[in-house]
């Protein structure tokens, strides 16, 4: 390791930058300009007399964020930003910010306050004794916290830790946490394997290492957040279940499949309870139309609600049109196959289905080619 004697270090602690570091810290961030100095002036503090680097991977935060550490980066060369543009997610932000480094061990943590610092250099210290591949920071051992957490929250959290048990290799109490440190080769070692989606890294981790990890765990106290938002929401949830999915039956079955499946019947089995329901006042292709069009705003609806960014103004209902013309071809096919079916059979929930997959069909292949279009 590269100590060096804090005495010949400026006040801040800060170790020149021609020195190799040691650890690397990455941050992955989305909205959290007002954390980021605090969190630097806690990381030097902590970390006084090693040789580190602190990266963050920001999502094209809007608030500033990359501006943010950019500033403090002209003055401070260990601190860089790694800002990317038509990409998203925690997991994958981690895995380029570890591959943007040369360092020995990387640590993950999140840059909105709640982690402890201090358990760097204990983390470090523990991997530089080979003993341990990984060392996790653990809200659920003897001496963790949740801190103040909503009681609905730490049951949502104690269901995805349970869940997480089906997958994970070696015996941890918080394969959830989002702070740990890693011996670097052993990251690597597991990266081609990474589903690489969704906040839970340590959890994609743990599953994907060709060989179990050896595991050490420290406590600590979850703290509260000071500025920002939690970025916990249904597609944190969705994307959990979607990683526990690749990690389990995704080995034989492709996830995008089995989603694109489970979406199918859902759609199905809500239009024709919707349907059955217009039959009573309308005839048939009414009642296939209204119970369509309800499903392609209940989709766009819960598809807006998905986003980190959410188009305002003229923006907002260029938006809207959008979705509207590209489903209305969707919509088009739906009726004209149900109509067909039902002129033909008269049973009114095989045409009801046989018309809603075309348009669900068609509105996952719209979305895909978009999202292509995008990346």
């Amino acid at each position: 390791m590269h100590s060096i004697d804090p005495t010949l270090l400026p006040a801040a602690g800060i170790v020149p930058a021609r020195l190799p570091a040691d650890v690397a810290i990455i941050v992955p961030t989305f909205n959290e300009a007002a954390n980021v100095p605090v969190l630097v002036e806690k990381l030097e503090a902590a970390l006084m007399g090693h040789a580190w680097e602190v990266i963050f991977v920001d999502d094209d935060s809007p608030d500033g964020t990359a501006d943010a550490v950019n500033r403090i980066g002209r003055l401070k060369p260990h601190v860089r930003c790694i800002q990317r543009i038509a990409r998203r997610g925690l997991s994958s932000a981690v895995i380029e910010g570890v591959l943007s480094v040369n360092a020995p061990y990387v640590a993950v943590m999140d840059a909105d306050l709640q982690h402890d610092e201090a358990l760097l250099v204990p983390m470090l210290r523990m991997l530089e004794a080979r003993e341990t591949d990984i060392v996790i920071g653990s809200r659920y051992m003897k001496g963790g916290s949740v801190g103040e957490w909503s009681r609905a929250r730490q049951v949502v959290s104690r269901i995805a830790t349970s869940l997480s048990e089906f997958i994970v290799r070696s015996k941890v109490t918080d394969p959830m946490s989002g702070f740990f440190m890693v011996r670097r080769d052993r990251f690597l070692g597991a990266s081609h394997e990474l589903a690489g989606n969704g906040y839970k890294i340590l959890l994609d981790l743990l599953a994907s290492s060709p060989e179990p990890l050896r595991v050490a765990e420290l406590p600590y106290c979850f703290r509260p957040r000071i500025h920002g938002q939690s970025k916990l929401d249904a597609r944190v949830v969705i994307e959990h279940g979607a990683l526990l999915l690749a990690k389990t039956v995704g080995r034989y079955i492709p996830v995008r499949a089995l989603v694109l499946s489970c979406v199918l019947v859902g759609s199905v089995v809500v239009h024709l309870g919707l349907l059955s329901g217009a039959l009573r006042w309308f005839e048939f292709g009414l009642a296939q139309a209204a119970a369509s069009v309800f499903g392609v705003a209940a989709s766009y609806v819960i598809t807006a609600s998905f986003r980190r960014r959410r188009p305002e103004g003229i923006a907002a209902w260029a938006d809207v049109l959008s979705f509207c013309a590209s489903a209305s071809i969707g919509l088009i096919g739906n009726l004209s196959l149900a109509g067909m079916l039902y002129s033909e059979t008269q049973t009114w929930w095989l045409a009801g289905a046989a018309g809603i997959a075309i348009s669900t069909l068609w509105t996952h292949m719209s979305r895909s080619a978009a999202a292509v279009r995008r990346s």
